[in-house]
């Protein structure tokens, strides 16, 4: 949305909302087959968008041992993806405590957790479905994490559930219908992605209209410190632990991995309608863009 636009009032925007959440929200208990059997041949992520793809590392691998790394890649998003959501909902929580409770922003904003919270136990249910453990934040990032919804207001927040939403959203529209993955991780994303495009719209929306009225301080710290989001993403999808537990040297392939032309065109298509979206509204500063950039989610 250009912040030139005209903003909905928020109530109209969370009305609109809601109704979509009535027609199209999913219980994944029931709308994934979890009785249906992987296939050995099959990968859980596309090998496009794998780190190692293309890299010397990934020559030497055998096709059995590229499906292992999927699948350990996949175990590692879905985590993180479960670390983002929480910290999202917690952060909604605490901005739920200024909001008027008969409002239909406030129904939203609890509609949007409760559809986080189903994801997060689908997220959990495929991790252990595809025969796979989940990946846990050091305990050093885990201080960070308990901290973070504190600081999380204003238009920090909505760019915050922007940078946790739209890259595996763009993704993941990307693979959903590719025909090499395993059928429960399509479903996975078919559902999620149907629910991120209402969670996307409320928080793109919610910068839109915080921006009207937000001074240059705010503008400018909250487009530098959203620049936190690429070393962060770096690190977290070049996991040494899913490389040793799929059976690889992890500093190699960490290394390979971090050089490798390919993981950066991934991550490039992932930022990008993020991208264009902060550039629209002035929220991609300088320092931003060079944190961005250095972790390779910019060209």
């Amino acid at each position: 949305m250009s912040r030139t636009a005209a903003i909905p009032d928020q109530d109209v925007v969370a009305r609109r909302l809601l109704g979509g959440s009535v027609r199209r929200s999913y219980e994944p208990a029931v709308a994934i087959d979890w009785d249906a059997p992987l296939d050995p041949d099959k990968y859980f992520l596309p090998p496009e968008v794998i780190s190692l793809y293309g890299t010397a590392l990934w020559e030497e691998m055998t096709e059995e041992q590229r499906i292992e790394l999927s699948r350990q890649e996949l175990a590692n998003v879905l985590s993180v993806g479960i670390w983002f959501e929480n910290l999202l909902n917690r952060a909604l929580l605490r901005q739920l405590l200024r909001e008027d409770p008969r409002s239909s922003h406030a129904h939203y904003t609890l509609t949007e957790m409760g559809d986080e919270c189903r994801h997060m136990v689908m997220f959990g249910r495929v991790i252990d479905r595809v025969g796979a453990r989940h990946y846990r934040l050091r305990a050093v990032d885990r201080m960070v994490w308990d901290v973070l919804p504190f600081f999380l207001r204003g238009s920090l927040l909505w760019v915050a559930a922007l940078v946790g939403e739209e890259i595996f959203d763009a993704l993941q529209r990307r693979m959903m219908t590719d025909p090499r993955l395993q059928p429960i991780v399509a479903q996975l994303m078919r559902i999620h992605v149907t629910e991120e495009a209402r969670h996307i719209k409320f928080a793109r929306e919610g910068v839109v209209r915080r921006m009207q009225d937000a001074g240059r301080l705010e503008r400018v710290l909250t487009g530098n410190l959203v620049g936190i989001g690429g070393p962060l993403f770096r690190t977290a999808f070049t996991n040494p632990a899913m490389y040793r537990r799929a059976g690889l040297d992890p500093k190699r392939a960490r290394r390979e991995a971090r050089a490798n032309p390919h993981f950066h065109e991934a991550s490039v298509f992932g930022f990008a309608p993020l991208a264009e979206f902060l550039l629209g509204n002035r929220l991609l500063g300088p320092i931003g863009r060079l944190m961005w950039r250095r972790a390779g989610f910019l060209p």
